[in-house]
């Protein structure tokens, strides 16, 4: 009967430590999420400020020299 609780104890403590290992991994992929979803949004706000001329409509640009 003691061999079994050591053994559920021994077993306890394993799974705490799996899921802290399992813990820093999600808080990992946490942080590059929140760092890529960060650029991305710089990117589109770098995209939807940048315009074809500030002269022309797009329908009136000109396409480039090598068409």
């Amino acid at each position: 009967m003691e061999q079994r609780l050591t053994d559920m104890e021994m077993l306890i403590m394993h799974q705490g430590h799996v899921i802290e290992q399992l813990n820093e991994v999600v808080t990992g992929h946490q942080n590059s999420i929140d760092r890529l979803e960060m650029e991305l949004r710089v990117i589109k706000e770098h995209l939807l400020g940048m315009n074809a001329s500030d002269n022309r409509l797009p329908g009136e640009e000109e396409p480039p020299p090598h068409y």
